[in-house]
């Protein structure tokens, strides 16, 4: 009986897990610029579907784009990442509107939406392609980041931030197939079963910064 619920336990998170949804891989757009007044930041915490439908629900956010970032590879798929052999990650790049929203806002909602001490991955997602980086695109921005994690790293989780601190270099957009993936499959088994739980209690924690639905 222990076999037997074990064996069922590994199935299941198998069938919902984010690399468990395939399809066959579509172009990538690499190139995302930014319109006139937006400015764009860039994040990897666990599966790229749950973080951009975070994103997305803030105020002062025009887009989130689910892509590839942290990596030693061009041009990754997400097949090839969830290798977990090119050293990408499943990243978001938001753009927003830095009179609406700050980065340092933006930085705070990502640190409350996940669990920043798992060195690779989100429950229950698990390997390199999930782990936990911040990248920053000039000094201000790091000095944001480093600041935050240090105040982490004393009052919240005991020195055991795990996120790394990346210089940011490129973006990868993802497959089409994953872009706004929550809105357009919200009967689909990982969306019920985590990325909704996961964007609800995240709603719950930071109300004021949501739109208007």
């Amino acid at each position: 009986m222990k076999h037997t619920n074990f064996f069922f336990t590994v199935t299941l998170f198998t069938f919902i897990s984010c690399l468990g949804f395939s399809k066959k891989e579509e172009n990538i757009q690499k190139d995302n610029a930014p319109s006139q007044n937006t400015k764009v930041a860039y994040f990897a915490g666990g599966c790229f579907w749950c973080v951009e439908a975070i994103f997305e629900s803030l105020k002062g956010v025009e887009e989130a784009v689910s892509g590839y970032a942290g990596g030693h590879t061009t041009n990754p798929t997400y097949g090839s990442t969830g290798k977990g052999d090119t050293g990408h990650a499943e990243a978001v790049a938001v753009y927003y509107d830095p009179k609406i929203i700050s980065f340092e806002t933006l930085l705070k909602v990502y640190y409350g939406s996940h669990n920043p001490t798992t060195k690779n991955g989100q429950h229950p997602d698990y390997g390199s392609q999930y782990r936990s980086i911040v990248f920053y695109s000039n000094g201000d921005e790091k000095a944001i980041i480093e600041a935050m994690i240090a105040k982490l790293n004393k009052d919240v989780y005991d020195g055991k931030v795990a996120t790394e601190v990346q210089k940011f270099t490129k973006f990868y957009k993802a497959e089409e197939y994953h872009q706004n993936f929550e809105k357009r499959n919200p009967n689909q088994n990982y969306v019920l079963s985590v990325s909704i739980p996961r964007l609800n209690r995240f709603k719950k924690k930071f109300p004021e910064l949501l739109k208007e639905e």
